[in-house]
């Protein structure tokens, strides 16, 4: 026995030496008990890091490999779907072809990198050069390939929606976390539990509509543990309207799928996107899937054309300190301010909702006269400008009530988006008057001089700073063939929203401290907008503990390229409309919130500084003052803090924060806003453990760095730590200061590329670390 057994011990090294004669990459978890030679039959495509296969017969996805982690995302078990699939348009309905519906399939390898992929012969097609070609290729030198896929012989046929590619049977990372542009950021540990814990009959998926509350065009599916993961990208320079999706199947594996919408022409034969999607495997977490995104999304023409990059927005937007975001008449709004611009003595912007003579969020676009009156409403903005406060007002830029008279009387229908079947885009907003509101197409010129004569009312007549364009970062497909656009897919709704804010600022006076800000934020809509409203740093008071969590997924790619501002952190119960039904109006009006939900407000105020937005408070009255003293010195240090460091805060570029011991601390959050929590329904509080100390690290255009702290502790905290030089391309020795809101401190030197940092943060305590190297 002992013979035997030494025999098969050397049987098993014997094989792997060969296999290693042979070229083969034997990974450690081989020796731990897996195939040695891990070799699947058909189609091969490798570059050395990464390699995939493909059945020979069908075309299938097998596998995609890292090669030197040994690692396959693909379960092996699991049940292969097609790669693509084509919707089509007929009178009764819409048909989906995919791979089982051809009878032909070829394919050709050029070199070990490039695969080109053929389906013909359908046999439900009475086109008979229909077919679909896929090219796959990996780049050189990196864990990465793009996806391009071709379909000819359309003619006749009303093609509606390509998806490609779709990559099923994605096992279980572990450990797994999922990053999605959504908006400025989130983030997900278990996604597959949250899908698979979604409610009975609804789809298991996740999905992101580009452009729109999709920011970038990539997410990472990662193990945290491992720091490891899937990198799923887009490089589509031009915005085309498209969608990503995850969703999870009966045995727990995902597929990732992106839908492409081809405009609907039936003369028209061939279509294949102008763009590619990448797919790869990344080291490290979505700081650096962000990272990687950055190298490419920054070198496109919506980057070097941004607005803030290109010097367009007002220098006073830029030297902002300090939004208060009011509702109402100026009495409520423009007074308040006042109240806060004494205080703080910076300059600080409105942010203006309820101003107009509608019903909010079912009056649209009957904004005017202002609900205040027209000669009142002028004189507070001017008093308001004589004191350095500028106000840009709130206008939704696509919204039209239903039943108000103007929708009949200016035939809004005609102009309205619609659907593949015709049918308009309809929505009720607003839970206490249930009146809808209908999406205007952007592509009419009918609404965009609707719009852009509402805008020229606003800051020439009632002398506004400007236009805040409610729904900004947003497009549809529409499918009305009156509208003059093509019908569905295409990228004219950015190229109609670059012409409405060009008609709009024609009307501007040059040199004006006037400016347009939007909904949302998205790398599209840089050249366009001059400040943009990203309210993650406050979700859970409008979406409560739902599994996602923010993160600042979008300044970490762009944050140099464009000016953020926004927070629902209010100290005071959401107000009410005046406009709206009586019998639903809080008995107390401006209510202070309770005592134990003000650490939510610190934490939503402590996001918003390390994160690089400008800072926000909603719902100011200057009873606040006393009444909430520690939290509005909270925010009025955090602004002259961060207004002594906006080459960093304004101008930086994100670096990844060092690794820190931080406490945390369960704290009471607060679900209500305007809306939520206002139905007796849902859940209007809860309990949930929250870091005390936040971080951030940006790099100025000088290639220093600064290091944003702010502390919501109760406790003094021990900052403690050391940061190599290498790790931020910064020399070897220099020296490290203190900013403060009187200005910066010195703290120390470093030397030999050990920076040492090592000071006591007090409570409540905001102040950014300032490393500048040696020359």
């Amino acid at each position: 026995m002992k013979i035997k057994k030494n025999r098969a011990y050397f049987n098993v090294f014997f094989l792997i030496a060969f296999y290693c004669l042979l070229g083969c990459n034997i990974s450690f978890y081989c020796l731990l008990g897996c195939n040695i030679s891990n070799e699947l039959p058909g189609l091969k495509i490798e570059n050395g890091i990464i390699e995939l296969h493909f059945d020979k017969d069908s075309g299938k996805l097998l596998a995609f490999r890292n090669v030197d982690r040994g690692y396959d995302f693909i379960d092996s078990e699991s049940l292969k779907e097609s790669l693509w699939e084509i919707d089509i348009v007929h009178e009764t309905g819409i048909k989906t072809l995919d791979m089982t519906s051809a009878s032909g399939f070829h394919y050709s390898k050029t070199d070990a990198h490039n695969l080109t992929l053929i389906w013909d012969n359908f046999k439900d097609i009475t086109n008979n050069n229909f077919k679909i070609t896929a090219y796959v290729s990996l780049e050189k030198n990196k864990p990465l390939s793009s996806w391009k896929i071709a379909v000819e012989g359309m003619k006749g046929e009303r093609v509606s929606k390509v998806v490609f590619p779709k990559i099923s049977g994605i096992k279980d990372l572990g450990h797994e976390y999922l990053a999605a542009p959504y908006w400025m950021g989130v983030l997900m540990k278990n996604p597959r539990s949250h899908l698979l814990n979604l409610e009975e009959g609804k789809e298991k998926k996740q999905q992101w509509e580009y452009p729109g509350r999709m920011s970038l065009q990539c997410l990472a599916l990662y193990n945290a543990s491992e720091k490891f993961g899937l990198y799923t990208s887009c490089n589509d320079s031009l915005a085309f309207k498209k969608d990503f999706s995850y969703t999870l199947d009966s045995v727990n594996n995902l597929t990732y799928q992106m839908n492409n919408y081809p405009a609907i022409d039936p003369e028209q034969n061939s279509y294949s996107p102008s763009y590619e999607a990448i797919i790869g495997s990344f080291e490290g977490d979505w700081i650096s899937a962000a990272e990687q995104y950055r190298e490419w999304g920054t070198k496109q023409k919506w980057a070097s054309n941004s607005r803030f990059k290109m010097g367009l927005t007002p220098e006073r937007l830029e030297k902002n300190a300090l939004w208060q975001w009011n509702r109402g008449k100026s009495s409520n709004v423009l007074e308040p301010a006042k109240d806060l611009k004494q205080k703080l003595n910076l300059p600080i912007n409105v942010f203006w909702h309820w101003w107009h003579g509608c019903s909010y969020d079912d009056g649209f676009p009957d904004y005017f006269p202002p609900r205040e009156g027209k000669e009142s409403f002028i004189t507070a903005m001017k008093s308001a400008k004589d004191e350095n406060i500028n106000a840009i007002v709130y206008m939704n830029q696509m919204q039209w009530g239903t039943n108000t008279e103007s929708w009949e009387k200016e035939n809004a229908l005609a102009y309205a988006v619609k659907d593949i079947h015709g049918n308009t885009r309809t929505h009720t907003y607003n839970i206490f008057t249930n009146k809808s509101l209908t999406t205007m197409c952007l592509g009419t010129q009918f609404w965009k001089d609707k719009y852009a004569a509402l805008c020229d009312t606003a800051v020439n007549t009632y002398q506004t700073n400007g236009v805040y364009m409610d729904q900004a970062c947003f497009s549809f497909l529409c499918y009305d063939a009156g509208h003059g656009h093509s019908l569905g897919g295409g990228n004219y709704w950015l190229k109609n929203f670059a012409e409405l804010t060009e008609q709009i600022r024609e009307n501007f006076q040059e040199g004006a401290n006037t400016f347009l800000a939007g909904e949302g934020v998205n790398e599209a809509w840089l050249p366009y907008l001059d400040a943009f409203l990203t309210l993650q740093v406050s979700m859970e008071r409008y979406a409560g503990d739902n599994g996602w969590e923010p993160i600042p997924f979008f300044q970490a790619v762009y944050h140099q390229y464009a000016i953020t501002y926004g927070n629902y952190a209010s100290l005071i119960v959401p107000p009410y409309d005046e406009l709206w039904p009586e019998e639903y109006a809080p008995k107390e009006p401006l209510k202070l919130l309770d005592k134990k939900y003000n650490k939510q407000f610190l934490m939503e105020q402590a996001r918003s500084f390390v994160w690089g937005l400008q800072p926000t408070i909603s719902n100011y009255q200057s009873f606040l003052y006393t009444e909430r003293k520690e939290e509005i010195d909270f925010i009025l240090n955090l602004a002259r803090v961060r207004n002594q460091g906006l080459k960093y805060l304004l101008h930086g570029e994100f670096l990844r924060s060092p690794i820190l011991d931080i406490p945390e601390e369960e704290l009471e959050m607060s679900r209500v806003s305007i809306y939520a929590g206002k139905t007796g329904k849902s859940v209007t509080e809860f309990q949930k453990k929250y870091p005390l100390i936040y971080t951030g690290i940006w790099k100025s255009d000088d290639n220093h760095i600064g290091i944003a702290m702010a502390s919501i502790s109760d406790q003094p905290y021990h900052a403690n730590f050391v940061i190599d030089a290498n790790n931020y391309q910064l020399s070897p020795s220099g020296k490290v200061n203190i900013i403060n809101a009187d200005g910066e401190k010195f703290l120390t030197t470093y030397a030999n590329g050990k920076i040492k940092i090592d000071f006591m943060l007090h409570p409540k305590q905001l102040c950014i670390v300032e490393i500048i190297q040696n020359r």
